[in-house]
């Protein structure tokens, strides 16, 4: 393509229509909002359509690997899915179902791809944190592209030689730090960079996880151990921190950092519970966290981990619970990532940026706050308030209007 054009010309020419956002805790700024507007959304990259859809091989078919995979479901004159690994047997009939995979092209682990020559033009990476280095470091050496699900490796001398490796071999590593792509994030850092709320001065971020999200992945779940995984404020924040930078454009000069985990110990357990849920525990029927609440009477949090993608049955989602993992206590558990972590840092120009990781909070959507020598922005996700001190008035945008032209996909438009 000869020249250059924006994210939204680029959605229309490939046929995408329109995102309806995630539901989030309503809770607009209050600063004196006069008018709402509605607005396109500009980009921070030059789209450019292949004349033949790229191959892809994706190593880790979980939710994230599914999620990446619509893209070539919905374009696929731009995408096209050849090869899976994942050991999991139901995942990789519902990919071989929905992409028409070869069965030759069906692994059980990711070492079994790299055993035949370089098949695809690229590999995503959207497995487990400690299995992100290895099959990267291989894919580079055989010649593949990567798209690398965050975060991108457990040490920062796995990162360093994939940076490495990717130099070495002359390939792209792309990480999927979703958020950039994200219309909300994309207008937020448009405005800042416009100059529009003059000079900034300070920035306020919040990631509340949600008390319930957070037991079920950092208490019961897959990243709820550092070893197994990495720190928490990698795996779930690394977003946060990344999108930060992404905003001021900026170096950060000096940082400090304080968390633990405070609630979720054997210290708390309350008197009469047990290691399991449904093990005759004396307070199950009142516990916030009761695994049984959770994913079987109330169904406030899906079971696919659970079952592994298999239609809600009683029995299974009951066996699930009281012999696997998700039906812990999670007083109980071996999880010893932090529950809340604050990290303050200096960018240049001495902008101070406090950042605040939640997990205690009735509510999900990040909150953010940026002050300026000429104004604010308040966002919370769903809405996105910019103030101008001189007119004295402020004008929001609606999230999902501004990410309406993006079909599927998660974080506000950013995972299309």
């Amino acid at each position: 393509m000869s020249k250059n054009i924006t994210r939204r010309e680029a959605i229309k020419n490939i046929g995408v229509t329109c995102l309806a956002a995630p539901a989030l805790v309503d809770l607009k700024p209050n600063n004196s909002i006069n008018d709402v507007q509605i607005i396109e959304a500009s980009s921070n990259i030059d789209h450019k359509k292949f004349e033949k859809p790229l191959s892809c091989i994706i190593i880790g078919a979980g939710n994230r690997g599914w999620g990446y995979s619509l893209y070539a479901s919905n374009i696929p004159d731009q995408m096209k899915v050849i090869g899976i690994a994942e050991p999991s047997k139901i995942r990789q009939s519902i990919f071989k179902n929905q992409h028409g995979l070869n069965d030759n092209n069906i692994f059980d682990t990711w070492e079994q791809v790299f055993e035949k020559p370089k098949f695809a033009d690229f590999v995503i990476i959207s497995t487990w944190d400690r299995f992100h280095y290895a099959p990267a470091m291989k894919a580079l050496k055989m010649g593949y592209h990567v798209l690398l699900e965050k975060a991108i490796a457990q040490t920062w001398e796995e990162c360093q030689d994939i940076l490495t490796q990717a130099k070495k071999y002359d390939r792209i590593v792309g990480i999927c730090h979703v958020l950039r792509y994200s219309p909300y994030f994309i207008k937020m850092r448009d405005v800042i960079r416009s100059g529009e709320i003059g000079n900034v001065v300070s920035v306020q971020h919040l990631e509340p996880i949600g008390n319930i999200h957070f037991s079920h992945s950092y208490v019961r779940g897959n990243w709820r151990n550092e070893k197994e995984s990495t720190p928490c404020l990698l795996s779930k924040s690394c977003h946060d921190l990344d999108i930060i930078y992404w905003l001021l454009g900026k170096k950060c000069k000096q940082v400090s950092s304080f968390g633990d985990l405070n609630y979720f110990t054997t210290v708390n357990a309350p008197e009469g519970s047990t290691l399991m849920c449904t093990g005759g525990c004396k307070i199950e029927s009142t516990c916030p966290y009761s695994a049984k609440r959770i994913y079987y009477t109330k169904k406030e949090w899906g079971v696919s981990y659970l079952i592994d993608l298999q239609p809600w049955e009683a029995g299974k989602v009951l066996k699930a619970i009281n012999g696997g993992p998700y039906g812990r206590c999670v007083f109980h558990c071996d999880n010893d990532v932090v529950d809340h972590q604050t990290v303050n840092m200096v960018f240049e120009d001495d902008i101070t940026v406090a950042f605040s990781m939640e997990a205690h909070t009735n509510y999900g959507g990040r909150r953010t706050r940026v002050m300026g020598t000429k104004g604010d922005i308040v966002g919370d996700s769903t809405y996105l308030t910019i103030y101008d001190f001189a007119k004295r008035k402020g004008i929001t945008y609606k999230s999902s209007e501004l990410a309406k032209d993006f079909s599927g996909g998660g974080h506000g438009g950013g995972d299309l």
